[in-house]
């Protein structure tokens, strides 16, 4: 019996949804957002970043990934400066970090929690299906 597309779509948005709910409200107990927290951890992966950048590795907008670096460098999270020409870059201070490591052990538990149905194997397949429909994998 084929399997309905739309089913489908739905229930990995459904799973997304519930990820982004429970990480929101667990990474609140540490002063912070999902959002938030998902650009300070790629401000640290990429240290020196654009905005630009920024936005594309956080599935955002440029102009939106702008209003949260103001707002994480108003909360003195992360620091912006002048690259080459307009570019600007972006780095994670020290209050950042320790937010950044406040918010791993949550995403832990939180995706081990989400995922504890699977056992590895399953958890395997899972990832290389979906890296094979984003067309991040063989």
């Amino acid at each position: 019996m084929p399997v309905d597309i739309k089913t489908l779509g739905h229930a990995v948005k459904q799973v997304q949804y519930r990820h982004h709910r429970a990480m929101d409200i667990r990474l609140a107990e540490v002063g912070t957002t999902l959002v938030q927290w998902d650009a300070l951890r790629a401000i640290a992966r990429s240290p020196g970043a654009s905005g630009r950048e920024l936005a594309g590795e956080t599935f955002q907008g440029e102009q939106s990934f702008g209003t949260l670096a103001t707002r994480l460098e108003t909360r003195k999270l992360i620091q912006r400066r002048p690259g080459k020409g307009r570019r600007v870059e972006h780095f994670i201070t020290e209050a950042g970090e320790q937010v950044l490591a406040a918010g791993h052990p949550i995403a832990e538990e939180v995706l081990g929690e989400s995922f504890a149905p699977l056992d590895e194997s399953e958890r395997a397949t899972l990832l290389a299906l979906l890296q094979r429909v984003a067309g991040g994998g063989a």
